[in-house]
């Protein structure tokens, strides 16, 4: 079984390029990423092909953390902005070989917000498309990201149904969707071919997949007996140096 390190949690103290290297050295077969755009491309490419790693995820940036935003695409009254994000994170995944880009709704709810979602969307797609890129939307948890416009994997079937795109996919993160609906097994065997990048931490702290609520010795067995070959994204918060948490990791390589 092979694993993606989420270096928007994982290795915070180190640059880019340098926690690229230090995800290969742990032993990780890939790296993701929230929102690299301060790092130039060139630099992660480098790492990359250093490594011999590939960059699976990025993030369309996210607005104005501080202000509140959680994304853009899903915002009517801020088309512009979920635009020029979209074209960010497709210019900046052909610079570095990245595989899918997660597009961040944002915080809203209505018919108005969907339609948003959805024409944005529409416009990742084929903009993605040119370069042999996959769309990514993530349903959210309501306790970390209250107001969050997409929570439900029932929802992201329904948009991604009016989108009709061949190049859109759900991100299934296991904590979000724990916390959420539960019935992770049923969920997945239901959604599998809906599904585009897996991601696991512990619930309901998480942390390192090595405890909590969910038994991921089963979980991953289970997504790799339904024939799911692509690399596990460990998106956990370490709470302590990034290294002293990867015990875990060996239990599966």
């Amino acid at each position: 079984m092979k694993f993606s390190a989420n270096l928007g949690f994982l290795w915070r103290e180190l640059d880019l390029p340098d926690a690229i290297r230090a995800a290969k050295k742990a032993g990780f077969s890939d790296v993701e990423c929230h929102w690299p755009y301060d790092t130039p491309a060139k630099e992660v490419r480098e790492a990359l092909k250093e490594t011999g790693m590939t960059m699976l995820g990025l993030n369309t940036h996210p607005g104005d953390l501080d202000d509140g935003d959680f994304g853009l695409c899903a915002l009517p009254d801020r088309m512009d902005e979920g635009r020029a994000a979209i074209d960010q994170a497709v210019a900046y995944a052909n610079a570095t070989g990245t595989k899918c880009i997660h597009v961040m709704a944002g915080k809203s709810k209505g018919a108005e917000a969907a339609k948003a979602f959805v024409s944005n969307l529409k416009y990742a797609c084929e903009r993605a498309a040119a370069f042999g890129i996959t769309i990514l939307i993530e349903p959210l948890n309501t306790y970390d990201v209250p107001g969050y416009f997409l929570t439900s994997t029932a929802e992201a079937q329904r948009i991604i149904d009016m989108v009709d795109e061949p190049n859109i996919k759900i991100m299934f993160d296991c904590y979000h969707m724990q916390l959420m609906q539960g019935d992770l097994s049923n969920t997945l065997r239901d959604l599998l071919p809906k599904i585009g990048h897996i991601q696991i931490a512990s619930v309901p702290d998480r942390a390192q997949p090595d405890h909590g609520e969910l038994d991921f010795s089963y979980v991953l067995q289970l997504i790799a007996d339904l024939g799911y070959s692509a690399p596990i994204g460990a998106e956990y918060k370490p709470g302590k140096p990034t290294d002293q948490t990867i015990g875990w990791l060996k239990n599966y390589l």
